[in-house]
């Protein structure tokens, strides 16, 4: 199930770094401004980096200082790897990982275009993140970790490439209540970073499970209904929430009137429809994550003589 889950994430994204949608495009800017970048950070990165997908703004919080290395998590058309890179400086690294080759594809593009000499992108699951031990100062992503089928994994990965008081600075989505059924199988809130989210009290025991310390997440209060911001380039209408068939949470839904949309448009068109339906923000939330790796291992609890011999 996992498996199949990620095909459909990956069929998705790849269709939305194949368009083109970028900061140009009214819609896509607005929908990154309301997550919290502003019109100059927009600006000084390329337009194609922004496809909106964002849910905050990782790099507002993450501290970055000149000559550490940054990696990003699902870093997408590169959007927040070009913000940290002006950060880390040239002496520092920004990383991005990302599963879906195209996504990879356009992220290096974007990185010739821009003339950036201290990014990398690595095609690679954030489970099983391409880096060795303890080499990171700084974990970043982006509406990326609720799309994880195996979130604990995820997590101690994060935890394996931090040093030693490195630090997670995460913008998320997650729950502030259970989901109604019928948007917990859906597979357009699965791949619009809905269904997949965990409750924020689940978010803080997975981190604190995985050896972090210091764990905040805080409600950002931004408006999830944001996304509907982006405008149906196809003029095609969307699909319909209601004939999906929710005891099958692998079926797409069916589109209501005009058939095939573009690929291009399919994720923002099936997120509009989704919020259309269903206030998310009765259930979910746009989250900043805080977390720090200790510097000295944590000592494990114990009683009993056994422990004190």
């Amino acid at each position: 199930m996992a498996e199949q889950i990620l095909d459909l994430v990956k069929s998705k994204y790849a269709a939305v770094a194949e368009s083109s949608f970028s900061s140009q495009n009214a819609g896509v800017k607005a929908v990154a401004e309301a997550f919290g970048y502003s019109p100059e950070e927009l600006t000084s990165i390329p337009a194609e980096a922004n496809m909106g997908l964002s849910c905050g703004n990782p790099t507002a919080t993450a501290h970055l200082r000149p000559g550490e290395v940054v990696v990003d998590l699902g870093s997408g058309g590169g959007l927040d790897v070009f913000l940290a890179s002006k950060q880390v400086g040239p002496q520092g690294r920004a990383i991005g990982i990302d599963m879906t080759p195209a996504m990879i594809e356009r992220a290096r593009a974007n990185a010739k275009s821009g003339g950036y000499t201290n990014v990398e992108f690595h095609l690679s699951t954030i489970d099983k993140i391409p880096l060795p031990d303890a080499s990171v100062d700084c974990v970043i992503s982006n509406c990326v970790l609720n799309l994880a089928p195996d979130k604990p994994a995820v997590f101690r990965e994060i935890a394996r490439v931090l040093k030693p008081g490195g630090r997670l600075a995460v913008s998320d989505i997650a729950l502030k209540k259970e989901l109604p059924e019928a948007i917990a199988k859906s597979v357009a809130a699965y791949v619009g970073c809905i269904a997949g989210a965990i409750r924020i009290d689940d978010y803080r025991s997975g981190l604190l499970a995985a050896g972090f310390a210091h764990v905040e997440i805080v409600d950002s209060g931004s408006d999830l209904n944001a996304y509907a911001k982006i405008e149906n380039q196809s003029g095609c209408c969307s699909p319909a929430m209601d004939k999906a068939d929710t005891s099958n949470p692998l079926q797409l839904v069916e589109s209501s009137c005009c058939s095939p949309a573009p690929a291009a448009s399919a994720l923002h068109e099936d997120m509009k429809t989704l919020l259309a339906n269903y206030d998310v923000n009765t259930a979910a939330a746009s989250v900043k994550v805080y977390a720090v790796k200790p510097a000295v291992a944590q000592a494990k609890s114990c009683c009993g003589p056994a422990c004190c011999s």
